[in-house]
């Protein structure tokens, strides 16, 4: 891009981009330019993860390495076009910004939006989730104890009948995830989510935990099921991430929890394109495999399994067993 500011024109809108040239990456030579780029041509895989949900902006107008905007509410110089919603919060409203298009996305580039955060819901139900979430954690640098508690939720969501998903964070961790059908809220789900939670702990409980002080657990992965809560925020798959080199949280086979040299920091803005070429979108069908999490339920109350200890683990410390 050219560094003089330039209007660019995506479908019916023109975008004046500022700036192009300012570097955000400062240890990989990544520009606003290139972020602005990067969203413009991912926008047809990322759009399905972020239309008609409100959006939190994590802004870095002078770089990654500089101040931090954590953006909810809409700012007044936003053009008209660009959807808003407003919510509930504790003690009024707030009216986010909901992204639809690719024009919508790559004028939140140009604000420096490093990563648009959403919503679990959509702004016609905002009160009822559409995916169940378990956010994988680890306390340190060995990635080996994250890759097998996701293959321990594929197991158990195989066992119940649901559909998971993998994707890395692009930062730190893993997200196993469930699209659902949206029936239930999300304290339901939330419920459902640490049950399963407490099931996967039992089987490995000195190598996982739902306790969120880190200080107290003793290099053990953190299964966090609070993102399970309205209003709570995640990075969409395609999400870039405020890392060096530029991480973008990215949809995983199930089979690349094998490879040892598995990073949820992997793979970037520099080299998605290509993982794509080579092995598409892992998450094509996530939308069309929506499903109500009551099966699951009865199937659980059939299995001979204890019921949930209130430090997070089973009574009988076993796993689901296979119908």
């Amino acid at each position: 891009m050219a560094a003089e500011p330039a209007l660019v024109r995506i479908g019916r809108r023109e975008i004046e981009i500022t700036r192009p040239e300012k570097v955000l990456f400062p240890e990989d030579g990544i520009t606003k330019g290139d972020l602005i780029g990067y969203y413009a041509r991912i926008a047809p895989w990322m759009l399905p993860h972020l239309r008609n949900r409100p959006l939190t902006l994590e802004r870095y107008p002078d770089g990654i390495h500089k101040q931090r905007i954590f953006q909810k509410e809409v700012s007044s110089y936003f053009p008209k076009w660009i959807r808003r919603v407003t919510v509930k919060k504790v003690g009024g409203t707030v009216t986010h910004v909901v992204c639809n298009d690719t024009a919508t996305l790559v004028y939140l580039a140009n604000q420096a939006s490093v990563t648009p955060h959403i919503f679990l819901s959509r702004i016609d139900k905002v009160d009822v989730p559409d995916q169940m979430v378990f956010d994988l954690d680890p306390q340190g640098e060995d990635f080996e104890l994250v890759r097998a508690t996701a293959q321990a939720f594929k197991q158990l969501l195989d066992d119940l009948e649901l559909p998971a998903y993998l994707k890395t964070t692009g930062s730190r961790g893993l997200h196993v995830v469930v699209p659902l059908q949206r029936r239930e809220g999300f304290d339901s789900v939330r419920d459902f989510a640490r049950e399963l939670a407490r099931i996967v702990i039992s089987q490995a409980p000195d190598e996982r935990t739902l306790e969120p002080l880190k200080a107290n657990r003793g290099g053990r992965v953190f299964i966090d099921t609070n993102r399970n809560a309205y209003a709570q925020l995640i990075a969409p798959a395609y999400a870039v991430r405020a890392r060096r080199g530029g991480p973008v949280s990215v949809p995983l086979d199930w089979s690349l929890t094998r490879q040892k040299n598995l990073r949820s920091d992997g793979i970037t803005i520099r080299t998605i394109f290509d993982r794509l070429d080579k092995a598409g979108d892992p998450w094509a069908d996530f939308w069309h495999r929506r499903v109500s999490l009551a099966a699951a339920r009865r199937k659980l109350e059939r299995e001979n399994v204890a019921p949930p200890h209130p430090s997070g683990l089973t009574k009988s410390h076993q796993p689901v067993r296979r119908a």
